[in-house]
Protein backbone atom coordinates (compact mmCIF):
# COMPACT_ATOMS: atom_id res chain seq x y z
CA UNK A 1 0.00 0.00 0.00
CA UNK A 2 1.60 3.55 -1.04
CA UNK A 3 1.02 6.04 1.89
CA UNK A 4 1.80 8.71 -0.51
CA UNK A 5 3.97 10.12 2.34
CA UNK A 6 7.48 11.03 0.32
CA UNK A 7 8.57 14.18 0.93
CA UNK A 8 6.49 15.17 3.67
CA UNK A 9 8.24 16.33 6.80
CA UNK A 10 8.07 14.62 10.15
CA UNK A 11 9.26 15.08 13.96
CA UNK A 12 9.69 12.55 16.28
CA UNK A 13 10.43 13.22 20.24
CA UNK A 14 11.88 10.27 22.11
CA UNK A 15 13.71 8.98 18.88
CA UNK A 16 16.78 7.31 19.89
CA UNK A 17 15.40 3.94 20.97
CA UNK A 18 12.22 2.03 21.95
CA UNK A 19 9.33 2.60 19.61
CA UNK A 20 10.70 6.57 18.74
CA UNK A 21 13.14 5.04 16.71
CA UNK A 22 10.95 2.60 14.71
CA UNK A 23 8.78 5.04 14.09
CA UNK A 24 11.38 7.47 12.66
CA UNK A 25 13.14 4.16 10.93
CA UNK A 26 9.54 3.33 9.37
CA UNK A 27 8.94 6.99 8.10
CA UNK A 28 12.16 7.46 6.88
CA UNK A 29 11.69 4.33 4.76
CA UNK A 30 8.60 5.61 3.26
CA UNK A 31 10.54 8.71 2.25
CA UNK A 32 9.58 10.48 4.89
CA UNK A 33 12.50 13.91 6.09
CA UNK A 34 12.11 13.45 9.72
CA UNK A 35 13.36 15.25 12.35
CA UNK A 36 14.31 13.14 15.37
CA UNK A 37 14.28 14.69 18.16
CA UNK A 38 16.02 12.99 21.34
CA UNK A 39 17.80 13.83 24.84
CA UNK A 40 21.22 11.67 24.33
CA UNK A 41 21.00 10.43 20.75
CA UNK A 42 22.06 6.40 20.45
CA UNK A 43 24.04 4.91 17.83
CA UNK A 44 21.27 3.40 16.53
CA UNK A 45 20.04 6.91 15.46
CA UNK A 46 23.13 7.87 14.28
CA UNK A 47 23.45 4.66 11.95
CA UNK A 48 19.69 5.62 10.70
CA UNK A 49 20.82 9.13 9.97
CA UNK A 50 23.53 8.07 8.36
CA UNK A 51 21.55 5.83 5.84
CA UNK A 52 18.35 7.83 5.39
CA UNK A 53 16.97 11.41 5.43
CA UNK A 54 16.76 11.51 9.37
CA UNK A 55 18.42 14.38 11.17
CA UNK A 56 18.76 13.93 14.85
CA UNK A 57 18.44 16.99 17.06
CA UNK A 58 19.79 16.24 20.65
CA UNK A 59 17.18 18.57 23.05
CA UNK A 60 16.23 17.92 26.49
CA UNK A 61 12.07 17.79 25.99
CA UNK A 62 11.53 18.55 29.74
CA UNK A 63 12.48 21.90 29.66
CA UNK A 64 10.04 24.89 29.11
CA UNK A 65 12.25 25.77 25.61
CA UNK A 66 13.33 22.09 24.55
CA UNK A 67 9.88 21.59 21.87
CA UNK A 68 10.30 24.97 20.89
CA UNK A 69 13.88 24.88 19.82
CA UNK A 70 13.10 21.09 17.92
CA UNK A 71 10.43 22.70 16.16
CA UNK A 72 12.12 25.75 15.17
CA UNK A 73 15.06 23.47 13.91
CA UNK A 74 12.86 21.23 11.78
CA UNK A 75 11.17 24.25 10.00
CA UNK A 76 14.88 25.96 10.13
CA UNK A 77 15.61 23.40 7.50
CA UNK A 78 12.59 22.16 5.97
CA UNK A 79 10.69 25.64 6.45
CA UNK A 80 7.43 23.48 7.45
CA UNK A 81 6.06 20.32 8.80
CA UNK A 82 3.51 18.05 8.26
CA UNK A 83 3.49 15.70 10.36
CA UNK A 84 4.31 15.32 14.55
CA UNK A 85 4.77 12.53 16.35
CA UNK A 86 4.39 12.82 19.92
CA UNK A 87 6.28 9.52 21.54
CA UNK A 88 8.55 11.13 24.41
CA UNK A 89 7.82 9.58 27.65
CA UNK A 90 8.57 7.60 30.92
CA UNK A 91 7.38 6.12 33.74
CA UNK A 92 8.92 5.10 37.01
CA UNK A 93 7.28 2.65 39.06
CA UNK A 94 5.75 3.93 42.89
CA UNK A 95 5.93 1.03 44.85
CA UNK A 96 4.99 2.54 47.92
CA UNK A 97 1.85 4.17 47.28
CA UNK A 98 0.15 7.44 46.87
CA UNK A 99 0.89 8.76 49.89
CA UNK A 100 4.70 8.59 49.44
CA UNK A 101 4.64 10.17 45.80
CA UNK A 102 6.07 13.66 46.47
CA UNK A 103 5.11 16.89 44.33
CA UNK A 104 8.61 16.40 42.67
CA UNK A 105 7.44 13.30 41.75
CA UNK A 106 4.26 14.30 40.29
CA UNK A 107 5.85 17.28 38.69
CA UNK A 108 8.80 14.75 36.74
CA UNK A 109 6.01 12.72 35.74
CA UNK A 110 3.27 15.75 34.18
CA UNK A 111 6.42 17.29 32.31
CA UNK A 112 7.86 14.83 30.33
CA UNK A 113 4.39 12.56 29.95
CA UNK A 114 2.42 15.66 29.31
CA UNK A 115 4.04 18.97 29.10
CA UNK A 116 6.44 18.00 26.47
CA UNK A 117 3.97 17.06 23.95
CA UNK A 118 2.02 20.56 24.88
CA UNK A 119 4.81 22.05 24.42
CA UNK A 120 5.79 20.59 21.49
CA UNK A 121 2.19 20.98 19.72
CA UNK A 122 1.88 24.43 20.81
CA UNK A 123 4.83 25.25 19.11
CA UNK A 124 4.27 22.98 16.20
CA UNK A 125 0.48 23.86 15.57
CA UNK A 126 0.61 26.91 13.55
CA UNK A 127 3.05 25.24 10.94
CA UNK A 128 1.11 22.48 10.80
CA UNK A 129 -2.27 24.37 10.47
CA UNK A 130 -0.56 25.37 7.20
CA UNK A 131 -0.06 22.10 4.99
CA UNK A 132 -2.98 20.04 3.62
CA UNK A 133 -3.29 16.52 5.24
CA UNK A 134 -1.39 17.56 8.17
CA UNK A 135 -1.43 15.14 10.84
CA UNK A 136 -0.29 14.75 14.37
CA UNK A 137 -0.20 10.88 16.26
CA UNK A 138 0.54 11.02 20.15
CA UNK A 139 1.94 7.66 21.65
CA UNK A 140 -0.04 7.48 24.52
CA UNK A 141 -0.94 4.47 26.97
CA UNK A 142 -3.57 1.76 28.02
CA UNK A 143 -2.81 3.47 31.39
CA UNK A 144 -4.56 6.38 30.16
CA UNK A 145 -7.68 4.60 31.07
CA UNK A 146 -6.59 1.69 33.03
CA UNK A 147 -5.26 3.16 36.76
CA UNK A 148 -2.95 1.29 38.37
CA UNK A 149 -1.88 2.45 41.65
CA UNK A 150 2.16 1.47 40.97
CA UNK A 151 1.79 3.79 38.25
CA UNK A 152 -0.24 6.31 39.41
CA UNK A 153 1.44 9.38 37.89
CA UNK A 154 1.98 8.41 34.57
CA UNK A 155 -1.55 6.82 34.57
CA UNK A 156 -2.87 10.25 35.59
CA UNK A 157 -0.22 12.12 32.61
CA UNK A 158 -1.69 9.75 29.73
CA UNK A 159 -5.51 9.94 30.29
CA UNK A 160 -4.44 14.04 30.23
CA UNK A 161 -2.91 13.97 27.19
CA UNK A 162 -5.56 11.32 25.43
CA UNK A 163 -7.68 14.12 26.83
CA UNK A 164 -5.96 16.92 25.24
CA UNK A 165 -5.20 15.53 22.08
CA UNK A 166 -9.25 14.51 22.07
CA UNK A 167 -9.94 18.65 22.30
CA UNK A 168 -7.40 19.74 20.17
CA UNK A 169 -8.81 17.10 17.29
CA UNK A 170 -12.04 18.92 17.64
CA UNK A 171 -10.54 22.78 17.70
CA UNK A 172 -8.60 22.03 14.26
CA UNK A 173 -11.17 20.31 12.44
CA UNK A 174 -10.35 20.44 9.24
CA UNK A 175 -7.20 21.26 9.10
CA UNK A 176 -5.15 19.05 11.45
CA UNK A 177 -6.23 15.39 12.35
CA UNK A 178 -5.32 14.26 15.75
CA UNK A 179 -5.58 10.82 16.78
CA UNK A 180 -3.18 8.50 19.63
CA UNK A 181 -2.32 5.31 20.02
CA UNK A 182 -2.33 3.95 23.37
CA UNK A 183 -0.05 1.00 23.58
CA UNK A 184 -0.01 -1.77 26.15
CA UNK A 185 3.53 -3.98 27.24
CA UNK A 186 5.99 -3.19 24.68
CA UNK A 187 9.20 -4.97 24.06
CA UNK A 188 11.32 -1.70 25.38
CA UNK A 189 13.79 -0.42 27.76
CA UNK A 190 10.50 1.27 29.61
CA UNK A 191 9.27 -2.60 30.23
CA UNK A 192 12.57 -4.69 29.73
CA UNK A 193 15.65 -2.57 30.52
CA UNK A 194 17.82 -2.48 33.44
CA UNK A 195 16.16 -0.08 35.55
CA UNK A 196 12.38 -1.02 33.54
CA UNK A 197 8.81 -1.58 35.20
CA UNK A 198 9.76 -5.29 35.32
CA UNK A 199 13.27 -5.09 36.99
CA UNK A 200 11.94 -2.71 39.35
CA UNK A 201 8.80 -4.48 40.89
CA UNK A 202 11.14 -7.71 40.70
CA UNK A 203 13.40 -6.32 42.78
CA UNK A 204 11.00 -4.86 45.41
CA UNK A 205 8.72 -8.21 45.25
CA UNK A 206 11.77 -10.50 45.57
CA UNK A 207 11.29 -12.10 42.49
CA UNK A 208 12.70 -11.64 38.58
CA UNK A 209 12.34 -9.66 36.19
CA UNK A 210 11.34 -12.31 33.49
CA UNK A 211 8.62 -13.60 35.86
CA UNK A 212 7.20 -9.88 36.18
CA UNK A 213 7.34 -9.94 32.75
CA UNK A 214 5.62 -13.16 31.52
CA UNK A 215 2.94 -12.37 34.26
CA UNK A 216 2.63 -9.00 32.19
CA UNK A 217 2.48 -10.85 29.01
CA UNK A 218 0.07 -13.24 29.88
CA UNK A 219 -2.58 -10.68 31.11
CA UNK A 220 -2.78 -9.83 27.56
CA UNK A 221 -4.89 -12.33 25.21
CA UNK A 222 -2.66 -12.59 22.87
CA UNK A 223 0.14 -13.96 25.88
CA UNK A 224 2.83 -11.80 24.79
CA UNK A 225 4.43 -8.05 24.63
CA UNK A 226 3.57 -5.36 21.66
CA UNK A 227 6.62 -5.04 19.00
CA UNK A 228 7.99 -1.64 18.74
CA UNK A 229 7.03 -1.99 14.65
CA UNK A 230 3.28 -3.23 15.00
CA UNK A 231 2.77 0.60 16.96
CA UNK A 232 4.99 2.50 14.08
CA UNK A 233 3.01 0.79 11.32
CA UNK A 234 -0.19 1.93 12.58
CA UNK A 235 1.42 5.44 13.68
CA UNK A 236 2.21 5.37 9.81
CA UNK A 237 -1.34 4.92 8.55
CA UNK A 238 -2.88 7.28 10.84
CA UNK A 239 -0.11 10.24 9.64
CA UNK A 240 -1.09 9.33 5.85
CA UNK A 241 -3.94 9.87 3.88
CA UNK A 242 -4.93 6.51 3.81
CA UNK A 243 -6.46 7.62 6.99
CA UNK A 244 -8.00 11.21 5.96
CA UNK A 245 -11.16 10.93 7.95
CA UNK A 246 -9.78 9.65 11.01
CA UNK A 247 -9.22 12.15 13.74
CA UNK A 248 -10.18 12.38 17.67
CA UNK A 249 -9.74 8.30 17.78
CA UNK A 250 -7.54 6.41 20.18
CA UNK A 251 -6.13 3.22 18.69
CA UNK A 252 -5.49 0.46 21.31
CA UNK A 253 -2.01 -1.92 20.81
CA UNK A 254 -2.11 -4.03 23.51
CA UNK A 255 -2.71 -7.70 22.25
CA UNK A 256 -6.34 -7.97 24.09
CA UNK A 257 -5.36 -6.72 27.46
CA UNK A 258 -8.27 -4.18 27.89
CA UNK A 259 -11.45 -6.39 28.53
CA UNK A 260 -13.92 -3.76 27.91
CA UNK A 261 -15.69 -2.59 25.24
Amino acid sequence: MDLHLTGKVAVVTGASKGIGLAITRSLAAEGVHVVAGAMHGSPELDVLADQKDVHPVLVDLTTPEGPALLIAEAVSRFDTIDILVNNVGAVRPRLDGFLAVTDQDWDWAMTINFFAAVRTMRAALPHLATRAGASIVTVSSVNAYLPDPPVIDYSAAKAALTNLCKSLSKEYGTRVRVNTISPGPVQTDLWLGGDGVAATVARANGTSAVAVAQQAAADAATGRFTHPQEVADLVLFLASDRADNITGSDFRVDGGLITTL
